[in-house]
């Protein structure tokens, strides 16, 4: 093909689930609009409680604050967008929008990653050497390893963005999928895409295929440590402190590693897109509920942060 026959493209039309019928869409609107929302005000709330109280001032609150952070740019960068495919039909955008879109999703999303590998190293501190944890876990090697999450991600997402929107697009504009992501768009490119995938792939096994090893290495220290110790009690506190953050890494881990590590042809784009509403839409919503309420101490700090507020309007 020669380059006369190009197109420019200027903008894409993302299928998302136009394929189901108005009445389904819309409930499938109000649903994600729930979540959305929970996610947006639950993340917020694990935000004020964790910075207001006094009593949370410690590693695990400092990394839980930067997950919900996250979290909350995650959502703010996939769901709204999603949210007008399903209730006004917005299906298009721009070609710099896609890219804007794609950037800030491989940001969180590597930085994600990384963070919840770093929460796993604090629990696996906590628990199987508690003595050296102060020192180990430090403010300042707390905040080392926080900004190593972030800026880790930054140029995986530039790198990523920018050489997939440096190849020739053909003309087809449909990606079948609710956000911008790459595998869709890497289907409609007018060029040889091999090397790029091979370094995408080496990409996904840095940022998702390693952070989890390193997880299920840190939890099998972490559950022969607590199954030795003596105490029913320090059991129950052990694993409950564990075991929420097992939950968020077992769901966003599984269906990242379907999403991404199986062959195009053994996967249909329907069940991908299923798969990714997990890790796009549900893992959101579940970090504040597994994080306060199946925690005490974060419902305890609530219930101060409350009464503080609240305190002295009664009087």
């Amino acid at each position: 093909m020669t380059w006369e026959n190009w197109t420019i493209v200027s903008e894409f039309i993302l299928v998302s689930f136009s394929t189901l019928s108005s009445e389904l869409q819309a409930l499938l609107f109000l649903l994600f609009l729930t979540i959305y929302l929970v996610t947006l005000m639950g993340n917020v709330l694990i935000i004020l409680v964790t910075t207001a109280d006094s009593s949370l001032q410690n590693p695990m609150y400092f990394f839980l604050r930067n997950l919900s952070f996250l979290e909350i740019g995650f959502n703010l960068v996939i769901v709204p967008k999603m949210l007008g495919t399903l209730i006004i039909q917005d299906t298009t955008i721009s070609f710099f929008g896609y890219a804007t879109q794609m950037y800030f999703f491989f940001l969180f999303g590597a930085a994600e990653c990384c963070l919840l590998a770093t929460i796993a190293y604090d629990r696996y501190v906590a628990i199987c050497d508690p003595l050296q944890y102060p020192v180990i876990m430090s403010h300042r090697a707390c905040a080392q390893l926080a900004a190593a999450c972030w800026f880790s991600a930054f140029p995986v997402a530039v790198v990523q963005t920018t050489w997939i929107f440096s190849f020739p697009f053909c003309g087809p504009n449909r990606v079948n999928h609710f956000f911008c992501d790459s595998p869709p768009v890497i289907a409609l490119v007018c060029a040889d895409t091999s090397l790029f995938e091979l370094k995408a792939l080496t990409a996904t096994v840095l940022f998702i295929l390693f952070p989890f090893l390193l997880i299920l290495g840190s939890y099998v220290w972490i559950l022969s440590t607590i199954f030795r110790m003596p105490s029913a009690e320090g059991k129950h506190k052990a694993f409950s402190t564990s075991s929420s953050h097992l939950l968020v890494v077992s769901l966003f881990y599984s269906t990242a590693i379907l999403t991404y590590f199986r062959p195009r042809s053994s996967t249909s784009l329907e069940s991908k897109k299923l798969l990714s509403l997990s890790y796009t839409v549900a893992t959101p919503m579940l970090n504040p509920i597994t994080y306060s309420l199946r925690n005490s101490e974060v419902k305890a700090a609530l219930r101060r942060v409350i009464h503080r507020t609240l305190g002295p309007q009664r009087l």
